[in-house]
């Protein structure tokens, strides 16, 4: 499925809660923008970010871009699990 499908079954969804996506995606996707058509859809949606790979592959000039927040790997269920809990809090 692409990142367009996904996107695209957001308009079907009365809420979507939670966007949780890897920073590279398959095929060369680009993940910050599936995240803008996906917010762009659903505006209270929340995004959560995770990589395998230094933070410097969604850090820019020492900081995250604004709004997004991310979750390293290798994680525990439990780190993923506050993670998402403090995301879906945050405003």
């Amino acid at each position: 499925m692409t990142g367009h499908r996904r996107c695209g079954s957001l308009e079907r969804q009365t809420r979507v809660d939670l966007l949780f996506s890897d920073v590279i995606l398959p095929g060369g996707m680009d993940d910050a923008e599936m995240a803008r058509q996906a917010v762009a859809k659903q505006p209270a949606l929340k995004v959560l970010f995770t990589t395998g790979y230094a933070r410097d592959a969604i850090v820019h000039h020492g900081r995250l871009d604004r709004g997004v927040q991310l979750i390293t790997k290798p994680f525990t269920y439990a780190d993923l699990a506050q993670k998402v809990r403090d995301v879906l809090d945050s405003r």
